[in-house]
């Protein structure tokens, strides 16, 4: 027998419809989400020569000067991260808290 799910509906300003607020156990069995999973699309682009970094912020679609701000750096000093060829533990331990992931997700 299924349970019956309650989801919330939130409606825009034209009164419509807009969101629905699915618990978060559904939404992990409805979409196979598990955290600490990699995106193909970031797979994708680290296979084509990006940085697991760089990588990362285009799939979040974020610029680097907006992750350079959650880290309190300069976007320059953010760029030269996105390069690097070997970032250390804590630079990857600082980009990952910025961005909402698992250290292991950047490694």
């Amino acid at each position: 027998m299924n349970a019956r799910i309650e989801f919330q509906t939130l409606v825009g300003a034209d009164g419509q419809p807009a969101f629905v607020v699915v618990p978060y156990a559904e939404f992990v069995r409805m979409t196979g989400f598990s955290p600490g999973t990699i995106p193909h699309a970031v797979v994708s682009a680290q296979v084509d020569g990006a940085s697991a970094i760089k990588a990362w912020r285009e799939h979040l679609r974020l610029t680097q000067a907006e992750v350079a701000a959650r880290m309190g750096i300069t976007q320059a000093a953010f760029a030269q991260m996105e390069v690097a060829r070997r970032p250390r533990k804590a630079t990857l331990q600082k980009v990952a808290e910025a961005l909402g992931l698992q250290v292991e997700q950047l490694a």
